[in-house]
């Protein structure tokens, strides 16, 4: 088990011994004569959790250097140390420096180890309180996000469709129905689309990892095929290749929301005006992992966005309105997975992907 490191500030150098000497098999003790050295120390040594300073120091009072490093470095223990019995020095160093404990010289073994270890269990609580608060912020933040983006994706196609219907009602000309049917046909795939990323989303965030055998020819004939229809009707040249050397185990419902959210990605944000429009799949299946790899020549994304895009509702672009789930839920899903993934574009070039995914070893949980 790791030793809770402790910062001793003292001007005695006799103290200062005695006190590294008495504990520096329980603790990892470092020790100081002056603040400023102190201040070093904290600097070097984000992981400290639990100082005692003496009140009577050349410089500065204990007190008053515990309300100097208060919001600097907030999460380390303060504790006072000092001979005083007047209950005013007392008062004013948990006033203004927010003293977890006051210790009376001289101190005994047993007064020191107590207060340590009080301390880090208060340091501890409090780590895991700022943990929760931050996951609980994010988490509203997200839930912000969501609420938005869900009434905005969603009545967006609807409104479109709504249009449609009373432009065709004012019309005769069988083309112009057969225009009007076009576009309600786009705004009724984005609609798709977007619920489509909503199931994904909820099932990984809600959804148990259920480890399977895979085999990567039939999980792509599946998730592909809708795309050789889109790239077909585009133009898009759609190559995939498939080497599986070994037995792979893992997660069908991630891996597919991973393969169906890149291929979409490659197809959607292609070059309208090229003629030489392709998507190249390669999937390499050797000793139990996974390598994919996902090319298009489509129009590439900034540098400056590039670590941007696989946040929620994240768009690069406005060529086309995606649900900004997509890259999303690959983030999350490789995430469970213990995956990994790289991006390599240029405008006007194209874009590479390149997951990597650990598969389970049979029967693992």
């Amino acid at each position: 088990m790791e030793k809770i490191k402790v910062l001793y500030i003292d001007d005695e150098q006799n103290n200062l011994n005695s006190f590294k000497a008495t504990f520096r098999f329980d603790y990892a003790i470092l020790i100081a004569a002056t603040t400023a050295q102190a201040h070093t120390y904290l600097q070097e040594n984000p992981d400290i959790r639990i100082i005692l300073c003496d009140q009577r120091m050349p410089d500065k009072t204990g007190v008053q250097f515990f309300e100097e490093i208060r919001n600097e470095h907030p999460e380390p223990i303060r504790m006072l140390i000092t001979g005083y019995t007047d209950i005013e020095s007392v008062i004013e160093g948990i006033n203004r420096g927010h003293i977890f404990r006051y210790i009376k010289k001289p101190w005994t073994d047993t007064d020191i180890k107590s207060a340590i270890e009080e301390g880090n269990k208060f340091y501890l609580t409090n780590s895991l309180l700022s943990i929760k608060n931050a996951e609980l912020q994010s988490a509203y933040d997200e839930l912000g996000k969501f609420a938005y983006s869900v009434t905005h994706d969603l009545r967006g196609p609807l409104l479109s469709v709504l249009g449609a219907l009373q432009i065709a009602e004012t019309v005769d000309d069988p083309d112009e129905v057969k225009e009007i049917l076009g576009m309600m046909g786009v705004a009724l795939t984005k609609l798709d689309d977007y619920i489509t990323s909503l199931h994904e989303y909820y099932s990984l965030k809600r959804g148990k990892l259920v480890y399977e055998e895979i085999d990567f020819n039939t999980i792509v004939k599946d998730v592909a095929g809708l795309f050789r229809i889109a790239g077909s009707m585009e133009q898009i040249k759609f190559n995939v290749e498939v080497s599986q050397q070994s037995a792979y185990y893992s997660d069908i419902v991630s891996i597919k929301i991973i393969l169906n959210n890149l291929f979409s990605n490659a197809f959607k944000y292609q070059r309208k005006e090229a003629t030489d429009k392709y998507v190249d799949v390669k999937i390499d299946v050797e000793n139990g992992n996974a390598v994919i790899f996902v090319k298009d020549n489509g129009i590439g994304i900034q540098e400056e966005h590039i670590d941007n895009i696989f946040t929620m509702f994240f768009r690069a672009t406005s060529q086309d309105t995606g649900s900004g789930f997509g890259l999303y839920n690959v983030k999350d899903a490789l995430n469970k997975l213990n995956g990994a993934i790289e991006v390599k574009s240029a405008i006007g070039e194209g874009t590479t992907f390149k997951v990597t995914i650990p598969g389970r070893t049979h029967g693992s949980k």
